[in-house]
């Protein structure tokens, strides 16, 4: 058992360790697979790695990622002598293969640069967008809104992916080794096989619709529709091909030829809301370089997306708001600081959900809600001991007669975020998305197709005024996810964070960027901390964690609070006298690892 022990002690915390015990216990026949799986996901590392309080640290480069499997990837790729960027996309391809509930090369990203010689923070825009048949009332059902799953399971929800073209344009820009190589490990993993993880087991028993889909069935589940065990070794072969055909034709062999045809063909002969999406519409896909959105946090500057994605808006708009209060002195978590980040967030979310949409279509008044007087005047709503209940959007500079746009929501349990700082100081954090858990339920060459386009407003318009949000052809839907980027006074990385989570993603990012600048918390205590989010209505308070016991305090103030489950996926790293100092959510089964 000594080898045993020293392969499972690379895992990060005690909890993935007894998630592979439960394997191991499970079947003994699974103990040599649950040891391939570990060596493979680089749980043993070349060199035992240093800490610095709860993060683990590297001196040189670093990933962390939401699969040990994809992590070690990218790892890979780092010690090749590559890019962050080379390291994000390995990394993104594995996930394709053994996170496919989460997100994957149906679905679409955002990805945030940082150019250590110099050109500063980019944005890269990989969003899915709409066939030219969508139209606005395309998820009513005799003038009455969709139920959400009615109109996310099948084929009008999926938007033409985005996220090879976002990939391959960032690796024109900032790869180093070639594109072809970044692909290897994810096609060996297709080929060879992969272990399904606690987490995958989890979520295919409890879903419904994937094991009656034609396309995904066979997959998932046995011959007889049943769950395949946790630790099963499957295979992809289709992935794989589609691997080989990427790797070897870029992004043109994704949107044109072989399998654009077989993406065209699924979502057109979808038994649910077949969809209106041609050729023409995947061989249209563009993805985009849009100015990031950066905004001064104390001596910090906080660099996120842009629309189509509200992340960056909004939370520069919570940490703006907070500027006038003194968080440190309120301590990590307490009733006092979590009623101030839950007020602000509470305004933003009102300008977010009033103004914000794809700006190629909608003109979203940026600079005005950023605008520090603006925030000064929002910020005199706070009451430092009393909530405000559910806040009406403000009129920044450049506002347009557009109406209030309510979220769709998801569960949570999709998207992923990965963050990465190489040798040369370049770093990139990146969240991709199939939109809910299994997307659309629809898979094509081996992957599943995203049901973004239910993040569109089902109304189009709410007493006579067109919701900012409404679908059109072409239309990126707006989304809440919140890579980001902080540097220091100099223009040096400071971290990069971000999370899946839905809505809520902005909520999550903002406490960590809060427990690491105002609290001095270290990477991986400022992700474990527990989540508070408030939307502009209820408080959300994680259950199971300290700031559980927030409740009675924060209803006195007079929040309505609830509950809410462990669903984010935060990963990040930060930068330390120590090393980089990396961090991964312990809610999921990610890892931090680096040389």
């Amino acid at each position: 058992m000594s080898y045993l022990s020293a392969v499972m002690s690379g895992w990060h915390d005690k909890r993935q360790a007894r998630m592979i015990t439960v394997i191991m216990l499970y079947s003994p026949s699974k103990i040599l697979l649950s040891l391939i799986f570990l060596s493979l996901a680089g749980c043993v590392p070349a060199e035992p790695p240093s800490t610095s309080g709860n993060s683990r640290t590297a001196p040189r480069h670093m990933i962390s990622a939401a699969n040990p499997l994809a992590a070690r990837a990218g790892l890979d790729m780092l010690r090749a002598g590559g890019s962050a960027v080379d390291a994000a996309i390995a990394a993104q391809m594995v996930l394709t293969l053994v996170e496919p509930q989460s997100s994957g090369i149906g679905g679409g990203a955002f990805m945030m640069h940082f150019d250590a010689d110099g050109e500063g923070v980019e944005s890269y825009d990989g969003r899915e967008t709409a066939p030219r048949s969508a139209h606005p009332k395309m998820f009513l059902k005799a003038g009455k809104p969709m139920k959400f799953m009615q109109a996310a399971a099948g084929g009008s929800s999926v938007g033409v992916p985005g996220l090879i073209a976002m990939l391959e344009l960032a690796h024109r820009d900032h790869g180093k080794l070639p594109w072809r190589q970044l692909f290897q490990p994810a096609i060996a993993l297709a080929d060879k096989g992969f272990a399904i993880s606690p987490r995958l087991s989890g979520l295919l028993k409890k879903e419904k619709i994937l094991r009656n889909t034609p396309s995904s069935r066979g997959y998932f589940y046995t011959a007889s529709g049943k769950n395949r065990a946790m630790g099963t070794l499957i295979r992809n072969p289709d992935l794989a091909t589609t691997f080989r055909t990427i790797a070897n034709g870029g992004a043109k062999a994704f949107y044109r030829g072989a399998i654009a045809k077989d993406i065209v063909n699924e979502v057109r002969r979808a038994a649910n809301n077949p969809s209106g999406m041609t050729l023409g519409d995947m061989a249209a896909y563009r993805a985009v370089k849009r100015t990031p959105i950066c905004a001064p946090y104390r001596q910090w500057k906080v660099c996120g997306m842009g629309p189509p994605s509200s992340g960056g808006l909004a939370v520069a708009q919570i940490l703006g708001l907070l500027e006038p209060f003194d968080l440190g002195k309120l301590g990590p978590a307490s009733a006092e600081a979590v009623h101030l980040v839950a007020e602000a967030s509470a305004l933003a979310f009102a300008d977010r959900n009033a103004y914000v949409a794809d700006t190629d279509f909608v003109p979203v008044p940026m600079r005005g809600m950023l605008n520090r007087n603006y925030l000064r005047s929002r910020s005199k709503l706070i009451q430092p001991a009393r909530a405000g209940g559910k806040r009406k959007p403000g009129v920044p500079l450049g506002a347009t007669a557009f109406n209030f746009a309510p979220g769709n929501g998801t569960k949570g349990h999709s998207t992923s975020h990965l963050s990465v700082v190489d040798s040369d100081g370049n770093a990139v954090s990146m969240t991709s998305s199939i939109e809910t858990v299994f997307g659309s339920r629809l898979m094509a060459g081996g992957f599943i197709l995203n049901n973004q386009l239910t993040d569109f407003s089902f109304r189009p318009e709410r007493d006579g005024k067109p919701i900012a949000n409404r679908p059109a052809p072409g239309k990126r839907p707006r989304s809440s996810m919140s890579p980001t980027l902080v540097l220091d006074q100099d223009g040096k990385l400071v971290m990069a964070v971000g999370s899946p989570g839905g809505s809520r993603i902005i909520g999550y990012v903002t406490k960590t960027v809060i427990a690491a600048l105002d609290w001095n918390m270290d990477m991986q205590a400022a992700i474990s901390l527990g989540n508070f989010v408030n939307r502009n209505g209820a408080t959300d308070l994680e259950a199971g964690t300290a700031v559980e016991a927030l409740k009675p305090k924060l209803e006195a103030m007079g929040h309505k609070v609830r509950l809410m489950s462990r669903v984010s996926g935060l990963h990040g790293i930060r930068l330390s006298k120590a090393g980089l100092q990396g961090g991964a959510d312990p809610r999921r089964e990610g890892v931090a690892i680096g040389d």
